[in-house]
C-alpha cells in the first residue's frame, strides 16, 4: 500500500475490477477559495468519463485536509487505491 504525503492537496484513487468490468475513479482536491476558507472539490465516476463533481466549503485548510482524509479512508476500505 502507498502512504500519502504528508499534507496532499490533489489524491486520485481508482478501483478497477475486471471480472465485474468496474473501472472507477475517485479524485480529491483542496482549492483555496475567495472568502479566505477552502474548498474540497470531489470529482467521481467511470474511468475515461468526465464524471461527476461536488464541491464542500471549509473555514480553514485544517477542516478541509480532514475531511479529504476521511473521505480517502471511507473510499479505500471499498477497494479504492491510489492510482499511479
Amino acid at each position: 500500500m502507498q502512504q500519502l504525503e504528508m499534507f496532499p492537496e490533489d489524491i486520485r484513487i481508482e478501483r478497477v475490477d475486471h471480472d465485474v468490468n468496474m473501472y472507477r475513479f475517485y479524485r480529491l482536491r483542496l482549492m483555496p477559495d475567495l472568502f479566505g476558507g477552502v474548498s474540497l472539490l470531489r470529482e467521481w465516476g467511470r474511468i475515461g468519463t468526465q464524471g461527476r463533481h461536488r464541491i464542500d466549503c471549509f473555514e480553514d485548510a485544517g477542516r478541509a485536509a480532514d475531511a479529504m482524509v476521511a473521505l480517502y479512508q471511507a473510499k479505500q476500505k471499498r477497494g479504492y487505491q491510489l492510482s499511479g
